[in-house]
């Protein structure tokens, strides 16, 4: 089966800054290329954090409310610091949580989920940068059209990986969620066709309507 890896979504054209650029030469950036965050890289090219709307907006977090109406708010020191920030190496958050490009779709979702991040640089094996994955580009993957996943689990999964009878066993494909119907040799196939049906890019559900014809456990000697 052909796994999307990360070089297949992320974006390469990626916007990146220094870590002496200034305040409001960040905030233009993110405004001009209309973009939420933007790495900041090195001199090497080597992404050393990132900087985000959020970052930015604690300066304006950090103000007393002009009517008068909010108490100040309780910011974290680290909070603090950024709020009083006037460079991308005072603001960003750091260190840069980055991904590789032969990452998988899952590889890279779990890491933004770990780290509690939308967007990933992508790093080469010298640690410069390539690219950005964001959440929105590992979505993508759920695009595929129900045909090509169809195609795929018959073809790869069923067929030339279980080595099953295409006659024998059915794959229906709508909007994502696949049924699985026929009959098989055993009945330990069964939950291996759909693990596999599962790991197939854009799938979001399997639904298993396989029977086996024999029970390999049958054979077993009886105490």
């Amino acid at each position: 089966m052909l796994h999307r890896m990360v070089e297949d979504l992320m974006t390469t054209a990626v916007v990146s800054v220094r870590r002496d650029m200034g305040f409001k030469d960040i905030a233009q950036h993110l405004a001009e290329h209309d973009i939420t965050a933007v790495p900041v890289v090195d001199d090497q090219g080597r992404p050393v954090g990132m900087v985000s709307e959020a970052d930015l907006l604690r300066k304006q977090e950090s103000q007393a409310d002009p009517g008068g109406h909010l108490t100040a708010a309780h910011l974290l020191p680290t909070e603090r610091a950024k709020a009083h920030a006037l460079t991308a190496e005072g603001l960003m958050t750091s260190p840069a949580v980055t991904a590789r490009p032969q990452w998988s779709v899952v590889e890279a979702a779990r890491a933004m989920a770990h780290h509690h991040v939308k967007r990933l640089p992508v790093v080469d094996d010298a640690g410069r940068l390539v690219g950005i994955v964001s959440r929105g580009d590992l979505v993508h993957v759920f695009l595929r059209r129900d045909l090509t996943i169809r195609e795929e689990i018959t073809t790869d999964v069923l067929t030339r990986t279980l080595g099953l009878d295409p006659g024998a066993v059915t794959a229906q494909v709508t909007a994502g969620r696949v049924t699985l119907s026929g009959t098989v040799p055993q009945e330990s196939l069964i939950p291996i066709a759909v693990r596999l049906s599962e790991s197939v890019d854009g799938v979001v559900d399997v639904t298993n309507h396989l029977r086996a014809e024999t029970d390999t456990t049958a054979d077993a000697p009886r105490r």
